[in-house]
């Protein structure tokens, strides 16, 4: 006999991983004993309440019933994203934003005792800012959280590799935790004297292709590639990637940053009218179909629309600029060959924003290359004029030096 059942309260039990869910029962509110159920973590149990119209999937809130998913942990995350940023890793942290199994096996720890081994880390929190602007309140809040959500997406997604920095979990009402870099970011080894020996440059070109390729393996862009966004070990000269913020999915439709994602699109029809709906126009990132073709209703699952936004000039490429990107990882390949111009003559380049946006190059911008030319000319093409890919196979033979 179906029973009404609410839940009373929800605490975390000191054993890890382990909740105690106290269910308010009309039966068994006749006895004068509460009760109290244990619930397994979601890696083990599944919890399911059958009277539910609705389910949602992810971690749960301390006065609602919930389900519980298993998910493995390079699966993309499973929580409902929430549109505040304080409330990223807002109690419960989904398990989706946990630690990876083992996730100090690559990092030398800074300190070891008998009993516990110490690890420096970066942990990085939204910071929300509130100006007045003409005499509005301007909030930074809905970028925060798109760029928070999508280095989460990117760290819980790519398994690990030695040239992208490691992802340790998330700490409750925190934020994320990263591997500690020792080490400056490749706009400070451009600009150091002596400049690079060539068998550097080409030994920092393999790291940089080898964690691009391994991140667009999953699917996914950098978004923001810059000498800046790119750090370099003291001890090693380790190629680290970081700063994921601008990262989309490659199956993603793009959009302006000044669209409204979240209204239906152009075309769309309405469930139980049959009618479109124009209340967004069609994005400026993607080609508008013609007036003349039919409509048709979608039955497949439609796809994932995200914001685009411009990286750190000059580095961005000219589509995003002008807001024509179809191919995000096409845009990463144009900013791996401007940090090649950079790395190849050891010396920071800029182009004129308004020349940028029409895919115009300074005269004699590639002129005197000597390790990349080629590959720079290829780089730097338009995207829908064979613009060279992020392949593996592209890596050098590293000279040895005389």
């Amino acid at each position: 006999m179906d029973r009404s059942r609410h839940v009373k309260r929800v605490t975390l039990t000191s054993k890890k991983n382990w909740w105690m869910v106290e269910v308010d029962d009309e039966e068994e509110q006749k006895t004068p004993h509460a009760t109290a159920t244990y619930y397994a973590s979601p890696e083990e149990t599944l919890v399911n309440d059958h009277r539910s119209s609705s389910i949602h999937s992810g971690f749960h809130h301390r006065t609602t019933t919930r389900t519980y998913e298993a998910a493995p942990h390079a699966s993309g995350p499973i929580y409902t994203p929430p549109n505040n940023p304080t409330s990223i890793f807002s109690f419960p942290t989904p398990t989706s934003y946990s630690a990876p199994p083992n996730p100090t096996q690559n990092l030398a720890p800074c300190a070891t005792g008998s009993a516990s081994e110490l690890f420096k880390c970066i942990v990085k929190k939204p910071n929300v800012v509130q100006l007045e602007i003409n005499g509005e309140m301007q909030s930074n809040a809905h970028d925060v959280t798109t760029q928070f959500l999508a280095e989460l997406r990117v760290y819980t997604t790519v398994t690990r590799h030695r040239n992208i920095a490691a992802f340790l979990g998330s700490l409750e009402n925190v934020g994320m935790v990263l591997e500690f870099i020792e080490g400056r970011t490749l706009w400070d080894v451009v600009r150091e004297q002596p400049p690079l020996t060539t068998s550097k440059k080409i030994d920092f070109h393999n790291q940089l292709l080898d964690g691009l390729t391994h991140l667009h393996s999953f699917g996914l862009s950098h978004g923001d590639l810059s000498l800046l966004n790119v750090q370099v070990t003291f001890s090693s000269d380790t190629i680290k990637l970081l700063d994921f913020g601008r990262s989309v999915h490659a199956d993603s439709i793009y959009a302006s940053p000044d669209e409204d994602i979240h209204a239906p699109p152009d075309n769309y029809i309405i469930p139980g009218q049959g009618l479109p709906s124009r209340t967004r126009p069609p994005s400026r990132f993607v080609t508008s179909p013609s007036a003349t073709t039919p409509t048709i209703p979608q039955l497949q699952p439609t796809r994932k629309i995200e914001q685009i936004h411009p990286g750190t000039r000059p580095f961005s490429a000219p589509e995003i600029l002008r807001g024509e990107c179809e191919d995000a990882r096409l845009a990463d390949a144009y900013s791996f060959g401007m940090i090649l111009v950079c790395l190849d003559r050891c010396a920071l380049v800029d182009v004129k924003p308004w020349e940028q946006r029409k895919d115009n190059l300074p005269k004699g911008f590639l002129d005197g290359l000597e390790v990349f030319g080629v590959r720079c000319a290829e780089y730097l093409r338009r995207w829908d004029q064979d613009r060279r890919r992020l392949v593996k196979e592209d890596m050098m033979d590293v000279p040895m030096e005389g």
